[in-house]
């Protein structure tokens, strides 16, 4: 079936196949703009062929997930070479829900947002904590792996996308596990159901506004870490801060030099966290990484490329 006829006949087709796209290479990037870059990439190679080319093309969808997941494969090559010299911590990009998690008010009335961000479907794939383990993997086990137990590929369909064979491809899928598993404590969620985490991250806003470095030390755990990302554009440290009292005393610290700082409930990648707003800018977003009622990691984007999607919300809501 051509591809143009397909999406002729079936109008959503296109919309369709480009938010699966953007879903798998968001997964495996980690960066709304890479992925998005990728996506276009992948449209604009399937465009560059003749009309008979597309023609003999038996699946348009999976001619489309093979060629964006060798793009995704070779940005991530060149990624881990761009974050070693990215100023401090580099961090997945973290994204918003069109509906507040406090009070479930739609931002922006219901207003469709032609934000990449939008298209991406919010599950516990992307949770931030399940983002940061995926960085610690090499390019071909993070693919193999997400595209096998995310989305549900076959080994040997991934084989013909990152150039290995299945056996290999099982193989680099079971490793990405193995990493998962030593990367979850203190980093992926556990055990805290989803009204606990709301209430945790809550108690942990107000702890934080009345500036009551106590009740911040009582939420986080004894070796809780807080992960900055400026990207060199804003101001914010360099590497974690490491311990529940030097968290605690560190966020104390930023509340008190900027004054009228607003903190606001709002579901980051899916799970509750926090936006930070200073003279109505949004200047932090927040993830948490919760385990037995405590708060194990906070990650916080400062990156103001990274909160784009973040300014466009507030638009809505004015």
């Amino acid at each position: 079936m051509v591809m143009d006829t397909w999406f002729d006949a079936a109008p959503g087709a296109m919309d369709g196949e480009r938010r699966r796209l953007m879903n798998l290479a968001y997964r495996l990037l980690g960066s709304l703009a890479e992925a998005e870059d990728a996506v276009q990439e992948t449209y604009t190679r399937w465009y560059a062929m003749s009309p008979r080319r597309r023609e003999a093309v038996e699946s348009p969808a999976a001619w489309l997930t093979t060629v964006a997941g060798r793009i995704c494969l070779d940005v991530l090559g060149s990624a881990r070479v761009r974050r070693e010299a990215y100023v401090g911590a580099w961090i997945p990009d973290p994204l918003p829900d069109r509906t507040e998690w406090f009070g479930g008010r739609p931002v922006g009335g219901g207003a469709e947002a032609a934000d990449p961000a939008d298209q991406v479907t919010l599950d516990e794939s992307v949770d931030m904590a399940f983002l940061v383990v995926l960085e610690s993997m090499t390019p071909a086990e993070r693919v193999a792996f997400v595209l096998h137990d995310v989305f549900r590929y076959s080994f040997a369909e991934i084989a013909g996308i990152v150039d290995r064979t299945p056996a290999a491809c099982r193989q680099l899928a079971s490793s990405a596990r193995r990493r998962i598993g030593a990367g979850a404590e203190g980093v992926r969620p556990r055990a805290v159901p989803s009204a606990g985490q709301a209430g945790l991250v809550r108690h942990f806003k107000e702890a934080w506004e009345a500036k009551d470095i106590r009740a911040l030390v009582g939420l986080l755990d004894p070796d809780a870490a807080l992960t900055a990302d400026g990207g060199g554009l804003v101001s914010t440290v360099l590497r974690p801060v490491t311990g529940g009292e030097r968290v605690a005393q560190y966020l104390i610290h930023i509340a008190d030099k900027a004054p009228g700082l607003k903190l606001l409930e709002r579901s980051v990648n899916g799970r509750p966290g926090l936006v930070a707003q200073h003279t109505g800018v949004t200047v932090t977003v927040a993830a948490f990484g919760l385990a037995d009622d405590r708060i194990t990691h906070i990650w916080a984007v400062r990156n103001p490329e990274k909160l784009r999607p973040w300014t466009e919300a507030q638009e809505w809501q004015k």
